[in-house]
């Protein structure tokens, strides 16, 4: 059983930065994939971006390549989504995931932190 406890999200203006944090505890791996979802009222859930804990399988999605930085403290069982030039469409609420290596789905989710960006 693994639990997830996401923050840091709030309400900001079109090109202000957030950092949001993921505390997992519990059964954890270093071969685990950590995610960041989002989903936007009346849209699809979207795959933000993603790492192992060791820091490898990175991914990001193109909507926020370039303006969005995963990272994990191992330390600390915490993976941060670093978000700078935030814009109105990057408004949603944000999940933590996390799946076992080899495994197609996310397994535990957390309850999600609201980001809002303001023009």
């Amino acid at each position: 059983q693994v639990k997830l406890a996401e923050s840091g999200g709030g309400l900001v203006q079109a090109g202000d930065s957030l950092r949001l944090s993921c505390a997992a505890s519990g059964r954890t791996f270093r071969t685990d994939t950590m995610a960041w979802f989002r989903q936007a009222p009346g849209k699809e859930r979207e795959y933000v971006a993603a790492l192992s804990w060791t820091g490898g399988r990175i991914y990001y999605a193109d909507s926020v390549k370039g303006r969005f930085t995963i990272s994990t403290d191992n330390a600390k069982n915490t993976v941060y989504l670093q978000m700078n030039s935030l814009k109105p469409e990057d408004t949603a609420l944000y999940y933590c995931a996390t799946k076992q290596f080899g495994e197609r789905e996310y397994a535990y989710w957390g309850q999600g932190t609201q980001v809002t960006v303001s023009s």
